[in-house]
């Protein structure tokens, strides 16, 4: 994994406002630093396909790609600094990374397997604030929903980690009844609502089987509110 440094991440306006939050939540926040960083994964199976002066030259063009802010977001932080690394939440790739990796196909980097883009914040502070200060910051820092803070860049590694799929698993519906699927509704995270549960039980006995994780899965996103099926009271 190849880790290279970018522009400034934030204009002067969203510096400052951000700058603006962190202190009303934090007193001791004294300075604010927010680079772009790319992570790079580059899969070579033998020394030719390794990335040479050239690719690297063409690669650190394209991530070359923020005009300079005449902002704070350049500036030096205090010695007593926190570090927050925000990127895309672990074992999800991005909008940004597909357009940017399809990019760099095309421009004949055929050896990069994925790329990744995160934000380096580093906040400075008078005095370090307690645990559950730096708990706070790193919640305004980052979507919990959608992203994750890491504590060190080696760690980024594991935005390219491949896992061996899970074996299918299924909810005993038919022995456990109602309870076993809203257990399974709080263990799986399927935000099924109360008519949902009883939806379910009921057409699962009807055909006289137990439902798979995939199924249940599929049913929670194809019935979110996301996909507007819910604010539509459609019938079932």
């Amino acid at each position: 994994m190849l880790e290279l440094r970018g522009a400034p991440a934030l204009s002067a306006f969203r510096h400052a406002r951000l700058l603006t939050v962190l202190r009303e939540r934090v007193p001791e926040v004294e300075a604010l630093s927010a680079h772009y960083v790319h992570f790079i994964d580059v899969h070579a199976h033998d020394h030719r396909e390794e990335l040479d002066d050239a690719a690297r030259e063409r690669l650190a063009q394209l991530l070359d790609y923020v005009p300079s802010h005449s902002s704070q977001s350049n500036e030096e932080v205090p010695a007593r600094a926190q570090r927050f690394l925000v990127v895309p939440r672990l074992g999800t790739q991005s909008p940004w990374s597909s357009k940017a990796t399809d990019i760099a196909h095309n421009c004949g980097l055929r050896q990069v397997s994925r790329i990744e883009r995160g934000i380096d914040y580093r906040v400075g502070f008078t005095t370090m604030p307690d645990e559950e200060g730096v708990k706070a910051l790193a919640a305004l820092l980052h979507d919990r929903m959608t992203e994750t803070v890491l504590a060190d860049a080696s760690d980024a590694a594991k935005l390219f980690a491949q896992h061996d799929p899970a074996p299918l698993g299924s909810v005993d519906i038919l022995e456990g009844g109602r309870d076993a699927l809203a257990t399974a509704n709080q263990a799986l995270g399927l935000a099924l609502a109360e008519d949902e549960i009883d939806y379910l039980v009921d057409a699962f006995n009807e055909l006289g089987r137990n439902p798979s994780d995939v199924e249940l899965m599929m049913f929670a996103q194809a019935n979110s509110e996301h996909c507007r099926h819910k604010i539509f009271n459609a019938d079932w």
